[in-house]
């Protein structure tokens, strides 16, 4: 079979890469240095170790093109990685579209998405340095089930925070957690010997991100053998997911194609940054290629916030950030891609979206499952609600140059697959799903909350 003729695109394991991309080594315009939340002054090092491990912190501030993967972590790695590139060929005949379309498969990591790639050299880091337990919050419950496997891998205890929706939505997300050797609750939680139950005050709130990202803060700033970890937003996390834009531009090589347009998801910009990053130098260097982040129309951090310093969590325990946001006291609607319900955005995404090298796209609800369902009837992979908005995008582009009579090459990330995704596909079989819809006036009201600087 000739190359050209290849559905499924595997990199032979020894070509695996062997460091990560630092996009902070090309940026035109770095982002503006995080700030202390109670000073208001730069951020410093000795500011972030109450929580962070050291090795995460150089990271984040390094400008080092490419950073080693440590050998633990890639010996980990090599159980799921290289992830498979696939054409999606049944996709394109069902679009009778003239385009390529690929699409990285994240989903064959041992917990169903990338999350991984950045859980594993986090519990690594911290467990040299002689942690014994890390807190972190969840959304949909990726980025939770991720970490408690990998604090397994590495002798950790982990306390995930899930947001109250998801939690709902989502039990058998908590299951996995909690057999991986994870604990796992819903927040806003009850929980009152530190204050935290003051989140709680109503009933009725679906949680989110940001009040979920306060009570792991507060839980880890109580304890010494304990440190918090976040599965996006921070350059760390982003250099981590990096992995995953460098394996495909090998795997495109050997086929040799080159993407025109780039896709991903984007909540707090992780999956996104690791699919496109890896070719934003191209960009740089005057290439014609576009990066397009795609976010919910129910929470258009990109598309409708603001460029602004704000805290992540809605207490202000975080470090302030200059980031596109909607608020950190915005409460997104529960929409079903829970993975996606974050108020802001990584700065780097975010400031590459302010220098225009990356796009943004907000799409509706029942849009995006109703890709994700021609999705899975071509390519036979239930994908993720979160993943199905990057779905949904590359399809209105191969249509578009359907009707343009072009040809273009279109690369996306599938970051993850939907086996326990089912409730919400089942309502929008049952017709039962609503395209909430943003609120101004809530955008409005949050915005009032960011920190003066």
């Amino acid at each position: 079979m000739s190359r050209e003729q290849l559905t499924k695109i595997v990199l032979p394991e020894d070509k695996m890469p062997r460091f990560w991309y630092n996009i902070q080594a090309d940026m035109p315009n770095l982002p503006e240095p995080g700030l202390n939340p109670q000073t208001k002054q730069p951020l410093t090092p000795a500011d972030l170790e109450p929580i962070f491990a050291r090795e995460l912190i150089a990271q984040e501030v390094s400008t080092e093109r490419f950073i080693e993967i440590p050998v633990e972590v890639q010996e980990l790695y090599r159980q799921f990685r290289p992830s498979p590139l696939f054409r999606a060929r049944q996709l394109e005949k069902a679009l009778d579209t003239p385009c390529r379309i690929y699409y990285k498969y994240e989903g064959v990591s041992p917990v169903g998405s990338h999350k991984l790639n950045s859980a594993l050299p986090q519990v690594f880091f911290n467990k040299v340095q002689g942690i014994k337990r890390l807190t972190t919050e969840t959304g949909a419950g990726q980025w939770g089930t991720a970490l408690s496997l990998a604090c397994k891998q590495f002798g950790l205890e982990a306390m995930i925070y899930m947001v109250k929706i998801s939690f709902t939505q989502k039990p058998y997300r908590r299951s996995i957690m909690e057999l991986y050797g994870g604990k796992c609750v819903a927040s806003p939680s009850t929980l009152t010997e530190s204050g935290r139950s003051e989140l709680a005050k109503d009933p009725n709130t679906p949680g989110s991100l940001a009040m979920a990202i306060s009570e792991a803060i507060e839980d880890a700033l109580q304890r010494e053998d304990t440190n918090y970890s976040l599965g996006s937003v921070l350059n760390h996390v982003c250099i981590h997911q990096s992995i995953i834009g460098q394996e495909a531009r090998l795997q495109l090589e050997m086929v040799d194609d080159y993407p025109d347009i780039v896709i991903g998801c984007c909540g707090g910009g992780s999956n996104f940054a690791g699919i496109a990053f890896p070719f934003v130098p191209d960009k740089l260097a005057g290439r014609n290629i576009r990066l397009i982040g795609v976010e919910p129309a129910a929470c258009p951090t990109l598309t409708k916030g603001v460029f602004a310093y704000d805290f992540s969590d809605t207490s202000g325990l975080t470090p302030i950030m200059k980031m596109y946001t909607l608020g950190h006291n915005f409460t997104p609607s529960g929409i079903h891609a829970g993975g996606l319900r974050f108020h802001g955005e990584s700065p780097l995404v975010s400031q590459l979206y302010h220098d225009g090298l990356l796009e943004a796209v907000a799409v509706k609800q029942n849009a995006t499952f109703a890709a994700a369902m021609i999705f899975a009837q071509t390519e036979s992979i239930v994908p993720a609600p979160e993943s199905a908005h990057a779905i949904r995008t590359a399809i209105d582009e191969a249509l578009q140059a359907k009707e343009e009579g072009v040809s273009k090459t279109i690369l996306f990330n599938l970051s993850g697959h939907g086996h326990l995704d089912l409730y919400s596909y089942d309502r929008y079989l049952s017709g039962e799903m609503e395209d909430i819809e943003f609120s101004e006036e809530d955008l409005q009201e949050s915005l009032k909350s960011l920190p003066q600087i």
